[in-house]
C-alpha cells in the first residue's frame, strides 16, 4: 500500500519538526519571499509590522517611506511620537482589512468618508487616524488639508511599491452607520464622541475579511500590477472586546478568523505570500515566552525570533543581519492600547 505521507521533508511531522527540536532550533517554518535590496518595501497594518519595517530596515532594505517628517522636530524619536516613520505613511495602525481598503478606495479619488473629523477638548482631530498628532489640530480645516497630503502619500505608496508587508490585526472594529467607515479606534477613546446613532460596533467574519482584502489588492493590481504581498497576523491579543463576551475567547476567535483569511488569500491572490508571525509567538511550543508580563505585548526576544525565520534560507544571504551594536527596535505604537484611557 502506499502511504501519501511517505517521503514528505521532516518539517511536515510533528515529531521532528517540532517536538525533537527546541524552539530556538526549529527550521523551516515558512518558504521565504524572494526579495532583494533593490524591492521597495511598504508596511501596514496592526502594531507588529512595525517590527518588520525595522528589522529590514537595519537590513539594508529598501523601507519606503512615502511621508517623511518635515524638519521640525528635535530628532527620529520626537517625530515617531507624532506618526513619522512608524509605517511606509503616516497612517498609524490600520487594524482591519475594512480600513485598508477604505484607506486605498479614498487615496484613488474613488469614496469620500462622511465623517472626517473629531474633536476633544477644542482641538481636532483626523478620525480615520486620530493618534497620529497627540495635540490635534487648531482647526477642522487644517485636518482636512493633512488628511489630503496624507492621501497624496498613500496614493504614492500603492502606485510605487513592490511589496506590501500587510499585518492583520483585528476583526473587531466601530463603523459609522451613515456610510460604514471604518475606524482604527472607537470614537470617544482617543478623540471625538459616542453616538449609537451613528456609530455601530462590527466584528468582521471570515468572508468579509476575505472580500475586503481581495477588492483591496485588485485595486492595487490595476494600479502596480507587479506588486507582491506579505500577509502575517498579529499575535498580540486584543486590548478588550466589545462583543459582550470574554475578552480571552474574543481573542481567539478574532485571530482564528484573520489567520484562515490569511491562509485563503496567500492561496488564492497573485503574488501573495503567507509569513507565520503568529504561529511562532502565539503557538503553544513558544508556552508563552515570548509575552511579556501583561500577556498581551511581544517581548525582544520574540521579536528577534520571529525576524530570525524570516530572515532566512535565500533572505539570510540577501540581507546582512546588523552587527552586535545595531540599535534595539523601538517600541511599537499601538492605538488600540490606549482605548482604556479614558475609562
Amino acid at each position: 500500500m502506499h502511504n501519501p505521507y511517505r517521503g514528505r521533508d521532516a518539517r511536515a511531522f510533528w515529531k521532528s519538526a517540532v517536538a525533537e527540536h527546541h524552539l530556538a532550533d526549529m527550521t523551516d517554518v515558512w518558504d521565504p519571499i524572494a526579495l532583494n535590496p533593490e524591492d521597495c518595501i511598504a508596511t501596514a497594518g496592526s502594531c507588529f509590522a512595525q517590527h518588520i519595517g525595522h528589522a529590514l530596515a537595519t537590513r539594508g532594505a529598501h523601507f519606503l517611506d512615502c511621508e517623511p517628517p518635515p524638519p521640525v522636530f528635535a530628532d527620529a524619536a520626537e517625530a515617531r511620537r507624532f506618526g513619522y516613520g512608524v509605517f511606509s505613511c503616516r497612517y498609524g495602525n490600520v487594524y482591519t482589512a475594512r480600513q485598508m481598503l477604505q484607506l486605498a478606495q479614498e487615496a484613488l479619488g474613488l469614496r469620500r468618508p462622511a465623517e472626517v473629523v473629531w474633536e476633544r477638548e477644542g482641538r481636532f482631530y483626523d478620525a480615520l487616524r486620530p493618534a497620529v498628532d497627540p495635540a490635534g489640530h487648531a482647526t477642522p480645516e487644517t485636518v482636512h488639508l493633512a488628511r489630503r497630503l496624507h492621501l497624496g502619500a498613500v496614493r504614492t505608496m500603492l502606485e510605487t511599491m513592490d511589496v506590501l508587508v500587510f499585518t492583520l490585526g483585528l476583526t473587531e472594529c466601530w463603523e459609522s452607520l451613515v456610510d460604514g467607515t471604518a475606524y482604527p479606534t472607537a470614537p470617544g477613546t482617543i478623540a471625538g464622541s459616542f453616538d449609537p446613532a451613528a456609530h455601530a460596533f462590527r466584528n468582521m467574519r471570515h468572508g468579509e475579511v476575505v472580500a475586503d482584502m481581495t477588492a483591496f489588492w485588485a485595486l492595487v493590481k490595476e494600479i502596480n500590477p507587479g506588486a507582491r504581498m506579505l500577509l502575517t497576523v498579529s499575535p498580540v491579543p486584543l486590548m478588550a472586546t466589545a462583543s459582550g463576551g470574554h475578552v480571552l475567547p474574543a481573542t481567539v476567535y478574532s485571530k482564528s478568523v484573520l489567520r484562515a483569511a490569511a491562509g485563503d488569500l496567500a492561496a488564492d491572490l497573485p503574488d501573495t505570500t503567507y509569513f507565520p508571525s503568529y504561529e511562532i509567538i502565539a503557538g503553544h511550543p513558544s508556552r508563552g515566552l515570548f509575552f511579556n508580563p501583561d500577556l498581551r505585548t511581544v517581548n525582544p526576544m520574540g521579536v528577534d525570533l520571529v525576524m530570525r525565520h524570516f530572515f532566512s534560507g535565500p533572505l539570510a544571504n540577501v540581507f546582512a543581519p546588523p552587527g552586535h551594536t545595531a540599535e534595539r527596535a523601538p517600541e511599537a505604537i499601538c492605538e488600540e492600547g490606549r482605548i482604556t484611557e479614558t475609562l
